[in-house]
């Protein structure tokens, strides 16, 4: 068994649940019933508050602060969660906020890395193996899927979707959903191009990106959005599939071309 190390300055509820080889550095505030799971670090000066639980092997940086009140002023003080899964990276000064709703959680998944300064607001959902660079900003009920990197300075409506091995550009403004296995970029942000560098990254061969070139072409060229669906469905392939899905699943639409020369 692992032993669990405090330092002396920090401050542990009696209530919160610490897992093997926990280390607490000097003076982090870990508030009542938090779950703390085994060999996670918390460094200097953190803040881990009421309602927070979070796996194994996670590595909580300095001055971060997880599971903040959300700031919406429909916020009425009821009892709600962030939830972290294992093995996240959360570095300096990074916030997290719990859910606005009674019972609701804020999520985060498996394998992500927060770099300096994101900030995550209430009821947000981060699938696994998300990277958020330096000061991305998502505003309250964010999804962001499995491999999608927002790159620094990004900031994120409220209720957008980030799809899955998609890629948006530094300091973009999204407004409305990012399409999965794309590059998004701009103010407001468009989709550009193929997300090349993380696909090729995470395995995709030649041929899943010659056909999402496909995708590409047929999802923002022009017609009716319904017939371009059922061409993509047409395509047979799991990740045209999924682009149907998730335009069909979306509520504030999602970014277009930014002009014809990007379907090139």
């Amino acid at each position: 068994m692992q032993q669990v190390k405090v330092h002396p300055t920090a401050i542990v509820h009696p209530t919160a649940r610490l897992g093997e080889g926990v280390v607490i550095g000097p003076w982090v505030l870990i508030e009542e019933g938090v779950c703390i799971g085994d060999d996670t670090s918390v460094a200097a000066r953190a803040v881990v508050k009421a309602g927070v639980s979070m796996g194994k092997g996670n590595r909580i940086h300095e001055g971060a602060i997880l599971g903040g009140t959300p700031q919406d002023l429909k916020f009425r003080g009821d009892v709600s969660r962030l939830r972290i899964g294992d093995g996240n990276i959360i570095r300096e000064g990074v916030t997290i906020h719990r859910s606005t709703h009674a019972g609701g959680e804020t999520v985060v998944g498996n394998e992500n890395f927060l770099m300096a300064y994101a900030h995550v607001a209430h009821d947000c959902r981060l699938e696994d193996g998300v990277i958020l660079a330096n000061n991305v900003c998502l505003a309250g009920h964010v999804t962001v899927e499995s491999h999608a990197f927002l790159s620094g300075g990004v900031v994120v409506h409220q209720f957008c979707q980030v799809g899955r091995y998609s890629m948006v550009g530094g300091n973009a403004k999204v407004e409305k959903d990012v399409l999965p296995y794309f590059l998004a970029d701009g103010v407001p942000a468009r989709t550009r191009a193929l997300n090349l560098v993380g696909l090729r990254r995470h395995g995709f061969t030649a041929a899943d990106i010659r056909l999402l070139k496909q995708a590409y072409r047929i999802l923002l060229g022009a017609g009716k959005l319904e017939e371009r669906l059922a061409e993509l469905s047409a395509l047979g392939s799991a990740h045209a599939d999924y682009l149907v899905q998730f335009v069909r699943r979306s509520q504030r639409g999602f970014c277009r071309a930014a002009t014809a020369g990007d379907l090139e």
